[in-house]
């Protein structure tokens, strides 16, 4: 997806900030909120190692007491972050940065570990947080997070077609040139007033059900079962007065009606 020139300025902002001091943030990964507590200070997001291995899967994290380092294998890949030399090595590859231990926790800069791990991590302005897409991941971390979350605000009584309908909707408004042009884009947007009652009523905000995160992953891979419909309503919440007089009706799933 390409990124709107905000969200650029934004994680610039967000990486390059100067020295102040440290505030709690959150961190998703690949679509999940990271457990524990991150902080981001002058710039930089620390977060702990060991939840942040967690959450990218096939991880043993232990701490050396010889070393005082804590140490991490996947495989073949050996991860070793030293508090006393801050330095992060990866496969014997040494990457300057710090690294603390707090409440017995050690703490690792994201950015650094995820990239050094072959993944990526951005800004995400509309957590006020991080999001980490890991190395193999299927979907960019910051669309899936999202997309999964106003697909479950939406429709998460729906059945999958459903759910994967409204999905299917936002995907064509982002290719759409009447929209913007990010998933996160087409959902806040605020052009000719909010586009989603969930954002208006926080709900967008809430843990996704499976299935929706499913349905979401489904529309990222390419799954489509509603043409190019770009709006849709429910009967039972909405008149849809707007959107009968200028949309021409496609076809109804569920509770929704979806026009062009």
């Amino acid at each position: 997806m390409k990124k709107q020139l905000l969200c650029g300025l934004l994680a610039a902002a967000a990486l390059a900030l100067p020295a102040q001091g440290a505030r709690t943030v959150p961190v998703q990964v690949d679509g999940t909120r990271l457990v524990g507590t991150s902080y981001l200070e002058n710039g930089v997001t620390y977060t702990p190692l060991r939840y942040l291995l967690d959450a990218m899967g096939g991880w043993t994290v232990s701490w050396d007491s010889r070393a005082q380092a804590a140490v991490a294998v996947s495989g073949s890949t050996r991860l070793a972050a030293d508090p006393g030399a801050d330095t992060v090595i990866v496969d014997g590859r040494s990457y300057s940065g710090r690294v603390t231990v707090r409440n017995g926790r050690t703490y690792v800069p994201l950015r650094l570990v995820s990239e050094a791990l072959g993944g990526s991590a951005e800004w995400d302005p509309w957590i006020s947080g991080a999001a980490v897409t890991s190395a193999g991941a299927d979907h960019d971390a910051v669309d899936l997070y999202w997309l999964s979350r106003i697909i479950s605000a939406e429709s998460g009584g729906e059945p999958i077609e459903g759910q994967i309908a409204v999905g299917n909707v936002v995907l064509n408004r982002v290719a759409s040139r009447e929209f913007p042009d990010t998933i996160p884009g087409v959902i806040f947007d605020r052009v000719d007033g909010v586009q989603f009652e969930p954002v208006s009523n926080g709900t967008v905000y809430k843990p996704p059900t499976a299935q929706s995160v499913e349905a979401a992953r489904r529309v990222l891979a390419g799954e489509q079962v509603i043409g190019k419909a770009l709006y849709f309503y429910a009967p039972t919440l909405s008149q849809g007065t707007w959107i009968n007089a200028n949309r021409t009706y496609y076809k109804t799933i569920g509770c929704h009606r979806f026009y062009l």
